[in-house]
């Protein structure tokens, strides 16, 4: 049945009903749909339109239909309903009757329609973030693993300069960072209500819509109603999004299907992201990144496609915009499922070091050295460049590398050339004279990423004082604790709201009865509900933390709980270090935090001190745990250097 028929003499034609019908789409926002609609049920129950009993009746029966779909969302397709929310009114009705005829009152298809998209969008954005968090995550191990290998650099697919494997994969990061933050900023900007816009001229009936809006868990309502059921921004802003993080991962792929080539041989694919060939059977083609790279042009072609259907439409909504959800949900799906992959594809890679040496070491890789190093004999540096080029074309004809050439070889290209030359053309020597931020130093990338792991790695007095070293190292911590923020917001932890005191209040209050925090009153926590974080999941605060600062420069992390329904999925990671991250904004310095379970906190890089060595007033303020032996009790800190990066003692 069409909810639109009374206008019309005759039926739709067959072919019509097939050309306009959008349900074998759009039927993916089925829980949206109900979710909104028991939203609007206690909209218009506010309003007078419905009463108490009917209101009751309405949301029970949309409870239950949506759990159906949850259960067996296939069963939609099964009907001939025109749109999803044909389909939710149809069994809305069958359910309650004529009653159900009520709920679509002061509601148009427009505002629900994009009330159900933009709710698609939020929760599907927040999966994507998670997606790119971990993607980041697979490439910091892989540089991890290969810090220390050499990989020649090029511009032009012509070898440049040395560099190493993890100096390469930190490049990905930092690509994938731009890509969180142009999603996050998407996810952003849709997080508006369009629902109580009507058809296009707002509702007739006195609802508060921003009310309703945070009842759906966005941040606000929209400000205009023609603008909120014709706007497509967040769509076009997520395809955006996806394509560009596409573009990247379309590089990643193309830069490992040059080094997995046999003229290459840097790399090898691992078994399960690769595939042979039906007639020649020494072959093992790397396929994942031929479809990554492939696939990027699917993506992009979604993005084409909606900015053309999208550039010549007028106020307010057109049926062109029907158009808007296959393409987005197509080129989303892709991206989740490419970036699912490519984990797969940098955790079995397998890297040939010595093959990868070899190639930096040919090349001439090292001649921008031999410029600097006549720089440094006070040589201008376009003199010297043309004196290195001599050099180079002489090598080339000789057959061997700069390196090759005798010291009176060299000295016939410039009498500045010394016996000290040959430590300056090492690759040793390349790689470790990048020490500036960004740069490829071996020693650097070493001691970064062991920090990042929480090792003890304290390297000679001359090294930590060498020029500029300090700064790589910050830099490449500073990568590893914005990445850990990211998680965190990855996983919906996020500031408390004075809302939230209840949920506090209800979580330390069971954990403390079972001894393991101490007892916080709700008028405590409604006096610090500043300092506290919190973490969601479904809509549905399920953890919390505080941080109490003390005094200038030092904060204790305190009531870090967790709901037993959530646990074990890295919410309690997250909210620590979410207020690390923020002691860091804070620039404070010491955090310290007394624990029963000092091994989940040497997890997250805190290290044990001496309780006796913190001040009275902390000690006093931590009361021991009436359930616990205070022997038991650890003190444990972390440290944030004025830089801003994680330290650990």
């Amino acid at each position: 049945m069409a909810l639109w028929g009374g206008r019309f003499k005759g039926e739709a034609s067959v072919q019509f009903k097939k050309f306009n019908d959008s349900l074998p789409v759009d039927y993916r926002m089925a829980v949206q749909d109900i979710v909104g609609s028991i939203a609007w049920a206690g909209a218009i129950h506010s309003v007078g339109v419905i009463d108490a009993d009917e209101h009751t009746r309405l949301v029970v029966a949309l409870n239950e239909l949506k759990a159906s779909v949850e259960a067996d969302p296939q069963q939609i397709l099964l009907s001939d309903a025109e749109d999803i929310h044909s389909w939710v009114e149809i069994k809305l009705i069958e359910a309650t009757g004529d009653l159900g005829k009520k709920l679509h009152t002061g509601r148009s298809r427009n505002d629900q329609v994009a009330t159900d998209l933009k709710l698609w969008c939020k929760e599907t954005g927040g999966e994507l973030l998670l997606a790119l968090v971990n993607l980041q995550q697979a490439m910091m191990e892989l540089a991890e693993r290969e810090k220390d290998t050499v990989l020649p650099g090029y511009t032009h697919l012509q070898r440049a300069q040395p560099i190493t494997f993890g100096h390469w994969c930190l490049a990905y990061v930092e690509m994938f960072n731009r890509d969180i933050g142009r999603l996050k900023d998407a996810i952003y900007r849709l997080d508006t209500s369009p629902l109580g816009s009507g058809a296009l001229a707002g509702t007739a009936y006195p609802i508060d819509r921003n009310l309703l809006a945070s009842n759906l868990g966005f941040r606000t309502a929209t400000l205009n109603s023609l603008d909120a059921v014709s706007d497509r921004d967040h769509v076009i802003e997520l395809l955006s999004t996806a394509s560009i993080s596409m573009m990247h991962m379309s590089r990643f792929a193309e830069d490992l299907i040059f080094y997995n080539s046999g003229e290459a041989g840097f790399v090898e694919m691992s078994d399960l992201v690769s595939s042979g060939s039906s007639l020649m059977p020494q072959k093992k083609n790397p396929d994942a990144c031929e479809l990554i790279r492939g696939k990027s042009g699917r993506v992009v072609g979604s993005l084409a496609a909606m900015l053309v259907t999208m550039k010549g439409l007028p106020l307010a909504y057109n049926k062109d915009m029907q158009e808007d959800k296959e393409g987005l949900f197509d080129a989303l799906d892709t991206w989740h499922e490419v970036m699912e992959m490519a984990v797969l594809v940098a955790d079995g890679l397998k890297v040939n070091r010595s093959r990868t040496l070899a190639a930096a070491q040919q090349g001439y890789s090292n001649a921008t050295e031999l410029a600097d190093y006549l720089v440094a004999k006070d040589i201008p540096f376009r003199e010297a460049h043309h004196i290195v080029g001599e050099a180079v074309l002489a090598a080339i004809d000789a057959g061997h590398a700069l390196e090759d050439f005798t010291l009176a070889k060299l000295q016939e290209f410039s009498e500045k050339i010394e016996n000290d030359v040959y430590q300056y053309l090492s690759i040793e020597s390349c790689l470790e004279k990048r020490m500036a931020i960004g740069g490829t130093s071996k020693v650097q990338v070493q001691k970064a990423l062991n920090e990042i792991q929480g090792e003890n790695t304290t390297l000679s007095a001359q090294v930590i004082g060498a020029p500029g070293k300090v700064q790589i190292q910050h830099a490449l911590k500073q990568v590893k604790q914005r990445l850990n923020a990211q998680k965190a917001a990855a996983m919906s932890v996020r500031r408390a709201r004075m809302s939230d005191v209840d949920s506090i209040f209800s979580l330390t209050s069971f954990w403390a009865e079972k001894g393991e925090i101490l007892l916080r009153t709700r008028d405590n926590i409604i006096h610090d509900i500043q300092n506290f974080v919190v973490a969601e999941l479904e809509g549905k605060v399920v953890g919390c933390a505080s941080l109490y600062i003390y005094q200038t420069g030092l904060a204790e992390i305190r009531s870090v709980v967790i709901a037993q329904s959530a646990q074990r999925q890295g919410q309690g990671q997250a909210l620590v270090q979410y207020l690390l991250e923020f002691a860091h904004q804070m620039e404070l310095h010491q955090i310290i935090v007394l624990t029963y379970i000092p091994q989940y906190f040497t997890n997250l890089g805190f290290n044990v001190i001496e309780k006796n060595s913190l001040a009275e007033n902390i000690i006093e303020d931590s009361e021991p745990s009436p359930h616990k032996d205070p022997e038991d009790e650890v003190a444990m800190e972390y440290i944030v250097d004025r830089s801003g990066a994680v330290q650990q003692k």
